[in-house]
């Protein structure tokens, strides 16, 4: 399968989700191959070298999350003027648990708060955001693709775009730091790479969204964040293409992976949920936080603008 990663088919593109998996899986094989064997012979020799081969491959993906260096800095300092606290949360559409969601909003307490899958429901039960995030924008619907943005700080500029079909919203703001300086921002939250009669596909290199926000990122000279749920794994080549090309950074990178979804599943999780930035930034904190109800994760980070 990683031989293919090019492909822009979908049945090739979501074998490239459960990679973690795929390693665990050849670790106990190598274990129970040492245990089992008892005879070395060619199928032997063949076995061990598709094992070790399945470990290195994956492995040359996972590893730099674990033990490789961070490509977003530890913050050396910390300064309300500076620094920037965003908390992103997949609501799932269906999930009607807004109590938990609330709380986790209060307790963190964040600059900025994304929320997608919203419809009108949603928009109505998050009002009470409006009280402390006097800067908003909001575009419900029902297919799963709501977004919204609730902020303490003033917007220079904001647009929702439709970059991945006429039913798919991303938010692009220009934001204004207490310090003065101007970022900007990314909210993006491209369908999955699934078949669809209904919605686009968003497979392989053909991604569209990611592509033009990453043109964006790269012809403009503020520092830039981009978040959201991608709908894909950051390993995946769409994801490191598109921070290569925007010469962007992954939070994750030398932190751990935060797997992000599937909430409901012990075993099958993975990073849907990310938050790439220019070399601007550094990072005070990355948390995965508790589950409310939704097949997400809410993910928050705090990052601080060096300069």
């Amino acid at each position: 399968m990683s031989l293919f990663y090019d492909f822009s088919y979908w049945f090739i593109k979501i074998l490239d989700f459960p990679r973690i998996q795929y390693f665990i899986v050849c670790l106990v094989l190598l274990v129970l191959f040492y245990f089992l064997n008892r005879k070395w012979d060619f199928s032997s020799f063949l076995l061990i070298t598709g094992i070790l081969t399945a470990l290195t491959i994956h492995g040359t993906r996972l590893l730099p999350y674990i033990v490789g260096k961070k490509t977003v800095p530890d913050a050396a300092f910390t300064s309300e003027e500076k620094s920037l606290g965003i908390l992103l949360a997949n609501v799932l559409i269906k999930n009607e648990e807004t109590i938990r969601i609330k709380k986790i909003i209060n307790e963190i307490n964040p600059d900025l708060i994304l929320v997608m899958e919203v419809n009108k429901w949603w928009i109505s039960e998050l009002q009470e955001l409006k009280n402390k995030y006097p800067y908003f924008i909001e575009y419900p619907q029902d297919n799963a693709y709501g977004i919204a943005l609730y902020s303490k700080l003033k917007f220079e500029k904001q647009e929702i775009q439709f970059l991945n079909g006429d039913d798919v919203p991303s938010i692009h703001t220009r934001l204004l730091m207490p310090s003065g300086k101007e970022i900007q921002l990314h909210w993006m939250h491209p369908v999955p790479p699934v078949p669809s009669n209904k919605y686009p596909d968003n497979v392989g290199n053909k991604e569209v969204a990611l592509m033009k926000v990453a043109k964006m990122v790269a012809r403009d000279s503020l520092p830039a964040i981009v978040a959201g749920d991608f709908n894909d794994v950051s390993w995946s080549q769409t994801t490191r293409m598109f921070g290569s090309k925007a010469n962007l950074n992954d939070v994750r990178i030398g932190r751990g992976f935060f797997n992000s979804f599937d909430a409901g599943s012990f075993y099958l999780r993975w990073p849907l949920d990310h938050i790439f930035v220019t070399a601007e930034f550094s990072l005070v904190t990355l948390e995965r936080l508790p589950k409310f109800g939704s097949d997400h994760f809410p993910i928050y980070t705090e990052l601080v603008l060096k300069r």
